[in-house]
C-alpha cells in the first residue's frame, strides 16, 4: 500500500474510533431507566421519600459525614453506604480488605432507606468530587423492624440506586442483599428482608448495577444466625465481618478493575 493510501486509511480508522467514543451510552445518559421493575409511584411511600430522622446518634453521624463530604473526595475509589452494620465494620477487617483500595465507610447507625435518601440528596453526602469506581449498598433491615411493606422498602432502595446513577454515572453499584437477622428462618423480619432481596435483585443489569446475596455465609447448616457471628442476632462480630468481607470479594474485585 502506498504511503498516501495508508495515511488516509489510518485517518479514516481514527475518525471512526473517535466517533464511536463520542457516542453517548444510553445507560449513562438515562439513569432513570435503572430498576425498571421498581418504577416510581404516585404517591411515593414513606420509604421512598427523603426523610430527616430523629435520634441524636444518627444525627451526629450524619453531621460527621457531611463534614467529610464537604472536602475533596476525589481520593475515594469505593464507598460503602449503609446503616449500623456498615458503620460498625470491624476495623482490622476493614483495613485488610479496603484500607489500601481507597475505601470510604459512609455507614450511619440508625439509617433507614428514606434517611439514606435524605443524606445523599439533601445532606450533601454525594458531592460533585465523589466519583468512585464502586458504590456498595447495604440498607433496609431497619425498615423491617417497623414491618414496612417489602415493596416500599425495595422501591426506596431503587430510588437510592437511581440517585447514585444521576450523581455519578460512571460509578458501578453493587447491591448487597439484606443480611439475615433473627435466630432462625422463622423470624418475621428475616422473611420481610428476604422478600425485599427478591425485588431488588431485579435491579441488576450487570452493566452498571450488580447484585449479590452473601447472607448464607453467616448462617449454619440449619439457617441459624449464631451468637458467634452476630451476638444480638443482627450486628456482626469480628468473625461475622471476616466472613462477610471474604464473601463480597468475588463481586468487588472485577468491578474495581
Amino acid at each position: 500500500m502506498r504511503r498516501g493510501s495508508l495515511v488516509r486509511s489510518l485517518a479514516a480508522a481514527f475518525s471512526l474510533a473517535v466517533s464511536a467514543m463520542a457516542l453517548p451510552d444510553p445507560a449513562m445518559a438515562q439513569p432513570e431507566q435503572v430498576c425498571r421493575t421498581l418504577p416510581p409511584r404516585d404517591p411515593m411511600p414513606r420509604e421512598a421519600r427523603p426523610e430527616y430522622m430523629d435520634g441524636d446518634y444518627w444525627r451526629a453521624r450524619v453531621a460527621e459525614l457531611s463534614r467529610i463530604a464537604s472536602r475533596d473526595m476525589s481520593y475515594a475509589q469505593m464507598i460503602f453506604l449503609g446503616d449500623s452494620i456498615t458503620h460498625s465494620w470491624h476495623l482490622p477487617v476493614w483495613e485488610q480488605y479496603y484500607g489500601q483500595r481507597g475505601g470510604v465507610n459512609f455507614g450511619a447507625a440508625g439509617d433507614f432507606v428514606q434517611s439514606m435518601l435524605w443524606r445523599l440528596q439533601q445532606g450533601g453526602q454525594w458531592p460533585a468530587s465523589l466519583r468512585p469506581k464502586l458504590a456498595v449498598l447495604l440498607i433496609g433491615t431497619n425498615n423491617s423492624v417497623y414491618s414496612a411493606p417489602p415493596e416500599n422498602t425495595a422501591l426506596g432502595i431503587a430510588e437510592v440506586v437511581r440517585l447514585i446513577r444521576q450523581r455519578s454515572p460512571t460509578t458501578r453499584i453493587l447491591l448487597v442483599g439484606i443480611l439475615p437477622r433473627g435466630a432462625d428462618a422463622a423470624d418475621p423480619q428475616r422473611r420481610l428482608n428476604q422478600r425485599v432481596n427478591e425485588l431488588i435483585a431485579r435491579c441488576a443489569d450487570n452493566r452498571f448495577v450488580f447484585y449479590t446475596d452473601v447472607g448464607g455465609v453467616l448462617l449454619d447448616r440449619q439457617a441459624r444466625l449464631t451468637e458467634q457471628i452476630a451476638p444480638d442476632r443482627l450486628h456482626l462480630s469480628a468473625e461475622g465481618y471476616a466472613r462477610l468481607s471474604a464473601a463480597l470479594e468475588p463481586a468487588i474485585q472485577p468491578l474495581m478493575r
